[in-house]
């Protein structure tokens, strides 16, 4: 499999039809594997991926708010929760903030291209970044739980 990377939020694309084929791709799925995706979850999830940068769960709270007046913390965290597990969204660990997954369903560790100074995220999907870390950990006989990596640099637009 070759590297993929996510848009940029700074380049053009048709963010609606990015916004819809995310969300086409989390009903398939949850539906495939038998697991509910809530109204309430679906749209966590349509917020996260609106932004195309990583959410905070109370940015997202806020956003929610807007439609769900009764939304609440521990109601954000239960969706983060699920759409964290069900492989929808990514957790963005230096940030402790939130971004949608571009390879929904596929298994893949995280890697991430985080720009410091507009915040912009790209996931990128290299698999040979992932064999490397895997022969990396096995020469140390570590046996990795989560495997997430986090570089932090200045994008393409505020490098310039």
């Amino acid at each position: 499999m070759a590297a993929r990377a996510a848009v940029h939020a700074h380049t053009s694309h048709n963010h609606r039809a990015c916004i819809d084929d995310a969300l086409a791709t989390a009903r398939a799925l949850c539906t495939a594997r038998g697991v509910q995706l809530t109204p309430l979850r679906e749209k966590v999830l349509q917020i996260v991926w609106r932004s195309h940068k990583p959410m905070g769960a109370y940015e997202v709270l806020d956003e929610l708010a807007r439609s769900h007046k009764s939304a609440r913390p521990p109601t954000v965290y239960r969706a983060l929760d699920f759409l964290m597990a069900e492989g929808l969204i990514h957790k963005i660990e230096s940030l402790n903030a939130y971004l949608g997954c571009i390879e929904a369903g596929a298994p893949h560790s995280g890697q991430f291209l985080i720009c410091r100074k507009c915040g912009a995220t790209e996931e990128i999907v290299d698999p040979r970044l992932e064999t490397a870390l895997e022969a990396a950990a096995a020469r140390a006989h570590f046996r990795p739980e989560r495997k997430v990596v986090e570089i932090s640099g200045l994008c393409a637009r505020c490098g310039k």
